[in-house]
């Protein structure tokens, strides 16, 4: 069973006022099968934390390690981590102008599975994946996210989600700027792929309202760049009867 340890991260940006200590030690470990929610206020380090298993260029570690089956993840360049099975789901997914989704996916499973995927097969998986998501087929020619709607961006996101067959998947608030149906579309695509696959999901979110449909393993509450609080779906259910006061009284950067 595949294993993501998180241990002791910490993690600082460069801005216009000096640096600043987001991560402030972070201890973390998903399980394949695994679902972990990760909540918390604006500025708390929670997309922070996903940017930099990633490998985001922008976010300095300044220590701790973060493991994947025992091999370090952070001594890993991004596409190496893309190969071992690690996958981001973007808050804010980016156009690739000239790039057709269709290309883009075929190229991205060659690179991970180290040989193309049969045509005939694959050209099937990803109509059938394309129609659980309720993507019209003309998407598959579209250019990557170039005039997508919010929502057709995050449905894009879970296509590569269940094609890529990654082991783990870092989902960034999947669920900001989705309405009710296409919540509901895109909680299925994740159920969907952990159902297939058995993939570790870290699920960082605002809100418990998609916690509705992707039922957590584990609540992490993060507060100032630390795990405040850890606990259950009855977490989160607290959380959404109480706000985040309790935990903001007192805190200081």
């Amino acid at each position: 069973m595949s294993v993501l340890e998180i241990k002791d991260l910490r993690v600082s940006v460069e801005t216009d006022q000096g640096t600043k200590h987001i991560l402030k030690g972070v201890d973390l470990t998903i399980n394949e099968g695994e679902i972990h929610a990760v909540m918390g206020p604006n500025g708390s380090g929670k997309s922070t934390l996903a940017y930099t298993i990633a490998g985001h260029p922008k976010y300095h570690v300044e220590g701790g390690s973060v493991l994947f089956d025992g091999a370090e993840v952070l001594d890993m360049t991004v596409d190496e981590r893309a190969r071992a099975g690690l996958f981001l789901a973007m808050q804010y997914p980016v156009e690739i102008p000239g790039v057709t989704n269709t290309n883009f996916l075929r190229t991205a499973k060659t690179a991970i599975d180290g040989e193309a995927p049969a045509i005939r097969t694959w050209v099937k998986d990803v109509r059938e994946a394309m129609g659980n998501l309720r993507m019209d087929n003309s998407f598959a020619e579209r250019n990557v996210n170039e005039g997508f709607s919010g929502g057709e961006k995050k449905r894009n996101e879970i296509l590569q989600l269940e094609l890529l067959k990654p082991k783990f998947a870092v989902l960034d608030e999947t669920d900001s700027g989705l309405d009710v149906d296409a919540l509901k579309i895109v909680s299925e695509g994740v159920n969907r792929a952990k159902a297939n696959t058995g993939l570790g999901i870290l699920l960082i979110t605002h809100y418990t309202r998609i916690l509705r449909y992707i039922e957590p393993d584990f609540v992490h509450v993060f507060v100032n760049g630390r795990v405040a609080e850890q606990g259950g779906r009855e977490l989160a259910n607290r959380l959404e009867d109480e706000g985040y006061d309790r935990f903001l009284t007192g805190v200081t950067a």
